[in-house]
């Protein structure tokens, strides 16, 4: 992964759901992310609920436009977020791909879109969240403990598998079968 990071959010039009996204990954990343948007068949301006709903929450985004996907944009991304844009986005091997289902607020109401952007936003924080947290520390075996502190399942109780090799628990340690050590990390 570049440093910083590069996220491209990508819709049909570039006009709601990939400005949305885009806005609030770059509030939350504080300039530690790089992002842009970009659309298949963007349209000529930005959702004006859209706007509003990111004007609400203190987000201005007045001088953003539609751009146009373009491959070499799509290229220099490490993580590439698709909203229904089907299959129009290129592929590019060694990227990340992630294709978020959501309802476009196209020709919505303000209370639609309101939710459709509190449901972006839940998926933006995470993913800020996964691209800022540091790297897992690694082990003397070379296998990643993938602790992490913001809660997931791995941050209070992480089960290692490890085939012989003798590992240190000040709590203790219970073996398996056929010669492997489970070790609880907390």
């Amino acid at each position: 992964m570049t440093s910083p990071p590069q996220v491209l959010f990508v819709c049909v039009h570039n006009a709601g759901r990939s400005q949305m996204a885009a806005a609030l990954l770059s509030h939350y990343s504080q300039g530690l992310i790089t992002v842009r948007s970009a659309g298949s068949a963007p349209a000529d301006t930005v959702n004006p609920t859209a706007l509003a709903v990111l004007a609400e929450r203190g987000l201005n985004v007045e001088g953003a436009f539609p751009q146009k996907l373009d491959p070499a944009t799509v290229e220099a991304s490490d993580v590439v977020v698709t909203m229904g844009c089907g299959d129009a986005c290129p592929v590019f091997p060694g990227k990340r791909y992630m294709d978020w289902k959501l309802d476009d607020p196209a020709g919505q109401p303000i209370e639609v879109v309101r939710h459709i952007c509190d449901d972006i936003d839940t998926r933006v924080r995470s993913l800020a969240q996964e691209l800022l947290e540091p790297a897992p520390p690694r082990i003397d075996n070379g296998l990643s403990t993938a602790t992490s502190s913001r809660g997931s399942i791995f941050s209070r109780v992480l089960y290692v598998l490890v085939r012989g090799v003798a590992v240190q628990d000040p709590g203790g340690q219970a073996k398996g079968s056929a010669g492997l050590v489970f070790h609880e990390i907390s």
